[in-house]
């Protein structure tokens, strides 16, 4: 590791400039000027725009950067085979930069050998192909190998993510793999990443392995940022604080954003709700850079979180409601929810219809899996059927009767 603590940054292949830590932990990103001069250059970050004065952040890495660093057991795994405290993030996206997600590298121009305990399969498959992934859960890139997978190398790029288990959530494997495969009937149309599970060279146990959005068949990177990156929130708690409108706000307000996104983003939510993706928060949502503007990414990191106790909390406010515990979730805050991404009401109605219509698909979907134990799949199948009357079928009654009374007010103010 380059004991000046910089490191060069590369858009695709393009080198785009230089990361470089300060002591005292300000962070100063440069475009190149090379970079800056060529046809058509494309902005790193939404919060990094084109210019030829650095970019400077006083608190550490740059939101755009932060969210790149690993967390959980892969960042406590890095930090001990560079040597570093886990909390330097800078150390961490240096040593384990080369493939981040979407379109940008960190690249050490003088890379450190690393410790990686022998003893720790797991630890082995995950660091040798200096790649870094957010999120907490245990996990590490892979490459298709004939009918399984392996662990992602040093000269490889990884074209899949293999999730692990968890020994405090039991089933999550199989359970996002269920979520998952619930949400692309639920969402019919809409993009959703595709999920398997298999076997993982060297990897003793099944994993969810789940094709990368950010890759295309040849290899190309696709550029993306989550919510988090693209309101400017460093990673961790930031990620909670807020509610599901301020993203459609954002892309109604954001130039060359169409607001049929805004629409297939409140879809996603209805979906998450349903299914009881408790943990939806910022990371778990993102959007393509592409040439006419911000895209919405396939949906992914679908669980249903709410089959364990502990998960009962909405990871973020919808509706003016803040910790909302997901068994309290009325009709009222669903419309809510729909006016604060800037739909109306037969919008909303016509999302809640549609999700309706396909619910009884969804369900013999999850019964008739293979996958996870019948308790599982029928505790999923009974929640969401106990949320489908409780929350989503009075919608429309509610808006009708809302109209009518409206339109009695109307009636009256007119009259006098």
């Amino acid at each position: 590791m380059a004991t000046s603590l910089w490191g060069k940054v590369y858009f695709r292949e393009l080198f785009a400039g230089l990361l470089q830590q300060e002591p005292g932990g300000r962070c100063v990103f440069s475009y190149d000027s090379s970079y800056l001069a060529r046809k058509q250059p494309e902005a790193i970050a939404f919060t990094l725009p084109l210019r030829d004065q650095p970019h400077v952040s006083e608190r550490g890495l740059h939101s755009f950067f932060d969210n790149l660093v690993a967390e959980g057991w892969l960042r406590n795994a890095q930090a001990r085979a560079l040597g570093v405290n886990p909390d330097d993030r800078f150390a961490l996206l240096l040593g384990f930069g080369r493939d981040l997600a979407g379109a940008v590298s960190v690249i050490d121009p003088e890379p450190q050998d690393v410790r990686i305990d022998q003893g720790d399969p797991d630890a082995i498959a995950a660091l040798a192909s200096r790649a870094s992934l957010s999120g907490i859960q245990r996990k590490l890139l892979v490459v298709k190998d004939g009918e399984s997978y392996r662990p992602a190398g040093p000269n490889d790029q990884g074209t899949h993510i293999a999730k692990l288990g968890s020994s405090q959530l039991r089933d999550i494997v199989e359970l996002e793999f269920l979520t998952t495969t619930a949400a692309r009937v639920l969402l019919a149309s809409d993009p959703v990443v595709d999920v398997e599970i298999s076997t993982v060279r060297g990897i003793s146990e099944l994993a969810l392995v789940v094709s990368r959005f950010d890759r295309t068949p040849s290899g190309r990177k696709l550029h993306f940022e989550e919510f988090n990156q693209l309101f400017g929130r460093r990673s961790g708690d930031d990620k909670y604080d807020g509610a599901y409108e301020d993203m459609g706000r954002f892309i109604r307000a954001t130039p060359d954003c169409l607001p049929a996104e805004a629409d297939r983003l409140y879809r996603q939510i209805l979906a998450c709700l349903l299914l009881g993706n408790t943990d939806a928060h910022f990371k778990n949502f993102a959007m393509f850079h592409t040439r006419d503007g911000l895209r919405l990414t396939p949906a992914y990191d679908l669980v249903a979180a709410a089959l364990y106790p502990e998960y009962q909390t909405v990871a973020l406010s919808l509706g003016g409601a803040r910790d909302m515990n997901l068994g309290k979730l009325q009709a009222k805050h669903v419309i809510a929810l729909g006016r604060g991404f800037g739909s109306n009401e037969a919008a909303i109605v016509a999302a809640v219809q549609d999700i309706e219509k396909r619910l009884p698909e969804t369900q013999e979907t999850i019964e008739r899996s293979d996958v996870a134990t019948k308790k599982v799949r029928t505790g999923l199948i009974t929640k969401m059927e106990k949320r489908w009357r409780g929350s989503f079928a009075s919608i429309g009654q509610l808006l009708s009767k809302r109209q009518s009374k409206d339109g009695r007010r109307r009636t009256l103010r007119s009259s006098d």
